[in-house]
């Protein structure tokens, strides 16, 4: 495969940083592009998935949607480090808090990520391979965010691949049980892929709903607010 790919539209390497922020929501990305980047471009609109490259104090960033979902997801991050030589994507997302300490719009990092999903399946015989980000910029994001004076989580995450997941009432106490902080849908595929490829992939998260308190924010908070998570992303973000 070449570029543009059949499904990012950049006809060249450079028209994308080596940085790029990836929500699932690509208005999220426009959102992102708009109020903190400046000089900005768009690189995408493919199938809706819209992308830009900018600059945030003078540094080279881009930002695009990712869609739900880890088979969604995977094939932009499989793209973007393989063909565009992306070299650090960073998840900035929603998730659903899985502890009472965990409130909403507290910010979480992922230490590391759990699923249910198939896409490891033989590729390590019985081996169950743990789906892990960059430490360094694991390190380094959770030290800005104190820095900054947010609420910051940092430990494992599940990434589920179902939205309205049934999940039984024993595995849900399990997940607690063991430490689990909230759900969302791609960090574990993002991980995967930065592996795969030898390059760097992080989460960052927004609480938005609590399935122990039973509280959710609006549509429109999920996308277009959150600026901390997303400053925060911007502010770690490799040049």
């Amino acid at each position: 495969m070449s570029i543009p790919t059949p499904h990012i539209s950049a006809t060249s390497a450079d028209q994308i940083a080596k940085t790029v922020l990836m929500p699932g929501d690509p208005l999220r990305a426009k959102y992102i592009a708009d109020n903190f980047l400046t000089d900005v471009t768009q690189f995408n609109e493919t199938r809706g998935m819209l992308g830009y490259t900018g600059y945030y104090k003078g540094k080279r960033v881009s930002v695009m949607g990712s869609g739900m979902g880890i088979p969604s997801s995977m094939i932009y991050y499989n793209e973007l480090f393989q063909f565009y030589d992306v070299d650090t994507i960073i998840r900035v997302g929603t998730a659903g808090s899985m502890q009472k300490d965990v409130k909403l719009h507290d910010i979480v990092i992922a230490s590391a990520a759990c699923s249910e999903s198939s896409i490891n399946d033989n590729l390590f015989g019985n081996i169950h391979f743990s789906s892990t980000p960059d430490f360094d910029l694991l390190l380094q994001a959770y030290e800005k965010s104190n820095e900054l004076g947010y609420t910051t989580h940092c430990g494992q995450v599940h990434s589920s691949d179902q939205f309205y997941n049934d999940m039984p009432k024993e595995v849900f106490e399990n997940l607690q049980k063991y430490g689990v902080l909230c759900v969302e849908m791609e960090s574990y595929g993002l991980f995967m892929a930065a592996r795969k490829h030898g390059k760097r992939g992080l989460g960052i998260f927004t609480i938005s709903d609590s399935m122990v308190e039973n509280v959710a924010d609006s549509a429109e908070n999920r996308q277009t607010s959150y600026t901390n998570m997303m400053e925060l992303a911007l502010e770690v973000a490799p040049e």
